[in-house]
């Protein structure tokens, strides 16, 4: 069993990926070709904004968009300990600070009623002299954050907004697209995203056309008039042609993958809650009322790290794949030790870190592994298991 399938999805789609990747080599243009542009234009359209700017990853997404709201050395960032570690790093690499904020238990998302509190506290003991300039939410795992309260707040103290959309292109928040709900969306079209290529690519998206209009320019080395002529400094961004037409097959089929996705999570979803009554002990993320996941990882609570462990042993004997996101928050990573952190400092990320681990997730997933996934959680719960129990005990 996989835990992402995307051999399936190319034996579904091969003939439509090789018509578009044989289209980029017979006209030669693999920088920049006719594929980019002709993407950017169909994902703003899908997404509801003016402007799509593709990159060369989710990670250059981010950074572009922090360039060009123009955050440099002395900013403070709020964001995220609960995440991978590109959200903050790219705030460093441009000698920024990240400035973290726990997360909600049920949604794992930036706590708004977190946040506030902390722009305050900034203000009040700032030794280090940080200017608060954003924000930068995650939607973790495909779900959106709370985009009214967090845009609210960022407001109230003049601050910018970009949505980290690496996991939740194709989700919805309040009848918006994800990538539509800050000042810049980013997400990240890595292989194993709801909408991926077969490599490293990302997209900016925003309605600002001076916005857009530096993201282009930062993505190709801060080019002005030409690649000659160079206004500010920029990196080499730029997402490859073949990339782009091999996401074009894609898309084509991505609204119903993204319906193949809600139908399965929904299977696992009423399974865990069904099994509340029954000691099944794991809870699902929390999906708010108004918010539709994209689903780009199935993530569940267990009771503790033993827990954890006892449930991805027995899934693992049974050829289950696992996989824990994210074992250690990211004030507690070395690289950012000098930020002063300390065990305790955001209880709920750590202890989610100690019991979250997600089991496979892709529209693929047939139903009759799906049925053994969930009679194998079951199982593992049970006092004693030999065998699996009956298929109606799961789906």
């Amino acid at each position: 069993m996989k835990f992402v399938d995307l051999e399936a999805q190319q034996n579904g789609i091969k003939a439509l990926i090789d018509l578009r990747m044989q289209a980029v080599l017979s006209q030669g243009q693999y920088i920049n070709g006719p594929e980019v542009k002709e993407l950017e234009g169909s994902l703003a359209e899908y997404v509801g904004v003016k402007h799509a700017i593709g990159c060369a990853s989710g990670t250059d997404a981010l950074l572009m968009a922090l360039m060009a709201c123009r955050v440099g050395p002395g900013d403070a960032i709020f964001t995220t300990p609960f995440t991978f570690i590109a959200t903050a790093e790219v705030i460093s690499l441009l000698g920024a600070v990240p400035v973290f904020v726990d997360i909600d238990p049920g949604t794992m998302n930036i706590d708004p009623a977190k946040l506030e509190p902390a722009i305050q506290a900034l203000a009040r003991s700032n030794e280090r002299q940080l200017r608060p300039k954003g924000i930068i939410p995650v939607d973790l795992f495909g779900l959106p954050a709370d985009y009214d309260r967090i845009n609210a707040i960022a407001r109230s103290h003049g601050l910018f907004v970009i949505e980290d959309a690496a996991q939740s292109f194709g989700a919805d928040y309040n009848n918006k697209k994800c990538c539509s709900l800050a000042d810049i969306g980013c997400t990240s079209f890595f292989p194993a995203k709801p909408l991926g290529c077969y490599g490293d690519g990302g997209m900016c998206f925003t309605d600002n056309n001076e916005i857009a209009e530096t993201l282009e320019s930062i993505r190709s080395h801060g080019m002005g008039a030409d690649k000659y002529d160079n206004v500010r400094i920029g990196i080499n961004g730029r997402l490859d042609t073949l990339q782009a037409a091999i996401l074009l097959a894609k898309f084509q089929i991505f609204p119903e993958e993204v319906r193949l996705r809600q139908g399965k999570a929904t299977v696992y979803r009423d399974a865990l809650i069904r099994g509340v009554s029954e000691t099944l002990s794991l809870t699902p993320q929390s999906i708010p009322p108004g918010s539709r996941s994209a689903w780009a990882q199935y993530s569940i609570m267990a009771q503790d790290e033993e827990h954890r462990s006892k449930m991805q042993n027995v899934l693992k004997n049974a050829g289950i794949p696992t996989a824990i996101y994210y074992p250690k928050p990211l004030h507690l990573q070395k690289v950012f030790s000098s930020l002063g952190y300390r065990e305790g400092d955001f209880p709920v990320s750590e202890d989610s870190a100690k019991r979250i681990f997600s089991i496979p997730m892709h529209p693929y997933l047939a139903e009759r592994d799906q049925k053994m996934i969930i009679e194998t959680m079951f199982c593992a719960s049970a006092a004693e298991c030999t065998a699996p129990p009956p298929a109606s005990a799961g789906i």
